[in-house]
């Protein structure tokens, strides 16, 4: 498909469609879109920054809004029609807002139901009738076992990243959820790789979906440029202290492996009159979030994170990613690299390269 009007889409996504200047859909969109439409399940997989939260929310409002049209519409508490499984609050709340662009002039009610909130918000976020609900695996179960979600009428169920719910062990979640939902739900997963535990759910659970891949998947994009610096003797700080000083448009992520490395290099930086801010696991949720709105608005435009900020988050001005220290599984590279150069835009990654890292560097030169 050349075009998202080539789609058999509602004429009200269509229009948001328009007003929004979407034209021509990636290459994830075009093949799982379709597909949706007809309502097959269905595993994407597809780099980060390809579009993949469009490709499954069109089909999804689509289908939806015509139940209620087709049925009646909800009237019970707590009971939605679709739901999207995320590994992380901030990747909920940007899939619903992802969502909530098309529901102004389709009508439909998206809430979300995400860890770090307090109990009692997620509890009136389901007190009333909602379609489609956005929804962290833990939260989700802990207000099923509540009697205050039921997915008995759940006709869509979306496992988004699935990768990294994965690496938290979702698996026995994720097995608990679909077992709720209809007998005859469309199922939908999306990952940027696949790893053992993904391979292991899609056997599992996704038997019978059709698999689709993009040309990207497992490579990075053509719009990064990469550049390579050798590490002697652990001396990586004076480099990156000359990197900085080169301007870049965007903001720049540094990552790190362990969150006391990222708090080590946080304070490096301070003393040398460098802003910036910290995003990891093991820190006050409210700080974290807040220390993300500081760099996704462009108040700080240096943030230092663990792997934490490598998948999902989709800040649209990151210019330049650097693997202060590299990942040993080239997933999480690729995870990595993918918060810049994303939607066609142009992107940097540098890697400070040790000798322990050539194994992995030979597996990036395969990308």
């Amino acid at each position: 498909m050349s075009s998202f009007y080539d789609f058999k889409l509602l004429s009200s996504l269509l229009a948001t469609l328009k007003e929004k200047e979407f034209k021509t859909p990636t290459e994830i969109q075009a093949k799982a879109i379709p597909a949706l439409l007809d309502g097959r399940s269905l595993v994407g997989i597809a780099e980060t920054g390809s579009g993949k939260t469009l490709s499954y929310a069109l089909p999804l409002l689509h289908h939806v809004k015509n139940y209620e049209t087709e049925e009646a519409a909800i009237s019970v508490s707590g009971q939605p029609r679709a739901v999207v499984v995320v590994p992380t609050r901030e990747l909920g709340e940007q899939v619903a807002k992802v969502f909530k662009i098309f529901t102004h002039q389709t009508r439909l009610r998206v809430r979300t139901l995400l860890g770090g909130t307090a109990l009692d918000v997620a509890k009136r976020n389901v007190s009333g009738p909602l379609e489609i609900l956005v929804a962290t695996p833990g939260r989700l179960v802990q207000l099923m076992d509540r009697s205050l979600v039921k997915l008995g009428d759940t006709r869509i169920l979306v496992f988004d990243e699935a990768d990294q719910m994965l690496d938290q062990g979702f698996i026995n979640d994720a097995h608990r959820i679909v077992k709720e939902t209809r007998p005859d739900r469309q199922m939908i997963l999306f990952s940027a790789t696949i790893s053992s535990s993904v391979e292991k759910l899609i056997q599992g659970l996704f038997s019978d979906a059709e698999v689709i891949r993009s040309q990207g998947s497992r490579k990075t994009v053509p719009t990064l440029t990469t550049e390579n610096k050798a590490i002697k003797d652990g001396r990586r700080f004076p480099i990156l202290e000359k990197i900085l000083a080169q301007e870049v448009e965007g903001g720049t992520i540094i990552f790190t492996n362990t969150r006391e490395q990222c708090d080590k290099l946080a304070d490096e930086l301070s003393e040398t009159g460098i802003s910036c801010t910290i995003y990891r696991g093991e820190m006050d949720k409210i700080e974290r979030r807040s220390n993300l709105r500081a760099f996704r608005e462009g108040r700080v435009s240096l943030l230092i994170s663990t792997d934490l900020a490598s998948r999902g988050l989709d800040v649209e001005h990151v210019g330049r990613v650097i693997n202060y220290h590299l990942p040993q599984q080239i997933e999480n590279y690729i995870h990595r690299v993918g918060r810049t150069a994303r939607a066609g835009r142009k992107g940097l990654v540098i890697n400070f390269v040790t000798e322990r890292d050539r194994p992995l560097m030979d597996e990036v030169k395969k990308l």
